[in-house]
């Protein structure tokens, strides 16, 4: 028995059927599972899809950029230049623990070209760790405000070479520039990814023009 994650769980499931549909999405730095939860109602999901969300919580970790603070991340960043020195080794065991959340949905039925994995800024580094690795086909990526930081760590899956991807950044982003989610961007594409990239004028956050976006594309990633 695998010590899972705590998480929050979010059905949309207005018909009550069987929820046969997956989507597991990661916080930021310092965040919680609940910092996306109020999103889901304002998706605009088809009505007829039966959907669960699961926000995990990250273990609490010093943070050396945030002076050795003690909180909840994915992985240790260990500077904000540009290149992002992080700590691989947590960014895969985080990985590993999101792998183990994947199979406990396929174990409750869900398969998983069903399942899309999302994550908003540290989440998103681990969100393309996952994905890009995994051994089945998913039903698509989805990474906002975020960096791909293990580019020559991940071992790419062709299992998932046309699935859908979706980046999305803030064009006034402080905290990750928008122009590491053009490099994120310009690396997929240029290995012959199916990715979709939007810009919003906004700082390191979501905005409600995006969420509609988001549940627009949810709605074809999951058809």
């Amino acid at each position: 028995m695998s010590n899972y994650l705590d998480t929050v769980i979010v059905e949309h499931n207005p018909a009550q059927k069987k929820i046969d549909r997956a989507v597991i999405w990661l916080h930021g730095l310092g965040a919680s599972g609940h910092d996306f939860e109020p999103v889901v109602p304002q998706l605009g999901l088809s009505d007829d899809m039966a959907v669960r969300f699961i926000f995990p919580h990250a273990p609490k970790r010093p943070v050396t950029v945030n002076g050795g603070m003690i909180m909840p991340a994915w992985y240790d960043i260990l500077e904000m230049s540009l290149d992002r020195k992080v700590d691989t080794a947590q960014i895969e065991e985080s990985s590993q623990q999101i792998q183990d959340l994947i199979r406990r949905e396929i174990e409750q039925g869900v398969a998983p070209e069903h399942i899309v994995i999302a994550g908003f800024s540290q989440g998103g580094a681990v969100a393309y760790h996952v994905a890009l690795g995994y051994p089945e086909r998913l039903a698509g990526l989805m990474t906002l405000s975020t960096y791909l930081a293990t580019n020559d760590n991940i071992d790419y899956s062709t299992a998932n070479k046309d699935m859908p991807i979706l980046i999305e950044h803030g064009s006034h982003d402080p905290v990750v520039p928008v122009i590491l989610g053009e490099q994120a961007q310009r690396l997929l594409s240029d290995k012959g990814y199916n990715v979709t990239y939007r810009t919003y004028p906004m700082a390191h956050q979501v905005c409600m023009p995006q969420i509609q976006n988001i549940g627009q594309w949810l709605n074809t990633a999951l058809a």
